[in-house]
């Protein structure tokens, strides 16, 4: 049972009006009594909190960034109305911040027999699986001077998929991919591309490329042209040892690799390719494999909501022996990782080079543009020395990647807004070569 503000001010109120009739000690007991009285009145006919039933219905997955719904269907299977507050409680990260959390309060009328539907809007804040914590619900009586509480357990999950927000850089990259896929007056020349058709020399065209018997058939200088080959199979390496829990900006470099990831994921669909996740540490958190175009995007997304860094050391030789059982043949690999010095001295560069002799292998690593600010800085005694070490770490991050690009490996050390764009043109890049 719960009492209210309002008993206390009746309360009040007799105990003044009494005072004036009776001797004290009477007139507290009467204001006593007649209080117990309707206070007993009013709980019993309250509706039962407990009996009610609950439904849920509503959205399942979000985007972070994005709003969804649950909704809540209360039955009061009582003879009595229900008046009611409840409560729909979920984790705080389920609310943005400039919101009220009072959104999940709700008042509900409901007379006997019938139903009504309260709805929940949820912004959520971090990726994952979000889980309706209970339902409070207090019923009060007519008066309002008493009532019955409950909790029941009405389960949900809410699944908040990553952002994906360099999707916006997709139609420049497509528009690129149909230039080197012959789809337009562009096609690209070089070996390990598909034979597409002859057309006639025009300056500036690789002498390479003339057919010598096409051109004495028709007298006139006639080119190959190609298209780079499809069905390549491309594997994205999402490390999620310790070096990806580091922040930068407002998110952890972890979200910025899958935000990079979605992106190539999506333009190598588009040009035929075959793409297959895998997230690893000591042991792989994530995988995503044999999915075709139309089911990769949301499989990718699915698998990637609820990974999370975990503060260990990555297993380097674990995870390259986990690669060579996925890549049987000739493949891309685009390992999301860090370049800091101790972890790829000690354990990644021992283990890289015996990757690329079968596969091409691209290294994306996440920079903080803080690091460049901090380089530029001069004007205070203090930004020299942060403008010190800022070059120190710069020229520790370019060693790494001149070391990386000595064994034939591609290194893309970009900003979290960067890097999604600058991997997608270094995949063209290798299409319009010929290296995949």
């Amino acid at each position: 049972m719960a009492l209210t503000g309002r008993t206390a001010l009746i309360a009040a109120v007799g105990a003044l009006f009494v005072g004036f009739v009776l001797p004290s000690w009477l007139g507290v007991l009467t204001v006593q009594l007649t209080l117990l009285i309707a206070i007993l009145c009013d709980l019993a006919l309250a509706a039962p909190a407990r009996k009610l039933y609950f439904t849920r219905t509503g959205d399942t997955t979000v985007r972070l960034t994005g709003e969804a719904h649950t909704h809540l269907t209360l039955t009061n299977p009582s003879r009595r109305t229900l008046r009611a507050e409840v409560r729909d409680a979920w984790p705080p990260s389920s609310f943005h911040p400039g919101t009220d959390i009072a959104a999940s309060r709700h008042t509900a009328h409901i007379p006997a027999a019938e139903r009504r539907r309260l709805t929940t809007p949820l912004r959520p804040t971090r990726r994952g699986d979000h889980h309706a914590v209970r339902v409070t619900v207090r019923s009060y009586g007519p008066l309002g001077l008493a009532a019955r509480q409950a909790h029941h357990h009405v389960p949900w999950t809410l699944r908040v998929l990553p952002p994906f927000t360099s999707r916006k850089h997709l139609p420049a990259k497509l528009a690129r991919l149909r230039e080197l896929d012959g789809r337009t007056s562009i096609l690209t020349r070089g070996e390990g591309t598909e034979f597409d058709s002859l057309r006639d020399y025009a300056p500036g065209d690789d002498t390479r490329s003339i057919d010598w018997r096409a051109t004495a058939r028709q007298q006139t200088l006639a080119v190959r042209t190609w298209r780079p080959e499809r069905d390549r199979r491309i594997l994205l390496v999402l490390d999620t040892g310790r070096t990806s829990a580091g922040r930068v900006g407002d998110i952890p470099r972890l979200d910025a690799s899958m935000d990079a990831a979605l992106l190539l994921a999506a333009l190598a669909t588009r040009a035929g390719d075959r793409v297959d996740l895998l997230a690893y540490d000591r042991r792989i958190r994530a995988s995503v494999q044999g999915h075709s175009a139309a089911d990769l995007l949301p499989a990718l997304t699915d698998a990637l909501a609820p990974l999370e860094s975990e503060l260990v050391e990555a297993d380097a030789r674990g995870l390259a022996a986990t690669i060579h059982r996925r890549t049987p043949r000739r493949s891309l690999i685009v390992l999301f990782t860090g370049l800091d010095t101790a972890p790829m001295e000690e354990a990644l560069l021992p283990v890289l080079p015996g990757l690329t002799q079968r596969n091409e292998i691209i290294v994306a690593a996440v920079t903080d543009p803080r690091i460049e600010e901090m380089a530029a800085g001069r004007h205070t005694p203090q930004a020299v020395y942060e403008a010190a070490a800022a070059e120190q770490t710069r020229a520790a991050r370019r060693h790494i990647a001149d070391r990386l690009r000595h064994h034939g490996i591609t290194v893309i050390d970009s900003t979290p807004t960067h890097l999604a764009p600058d991997l997608a043109d270094a995949y063209l890049a290798l299409k319009s070569a010929g290296r995949l």
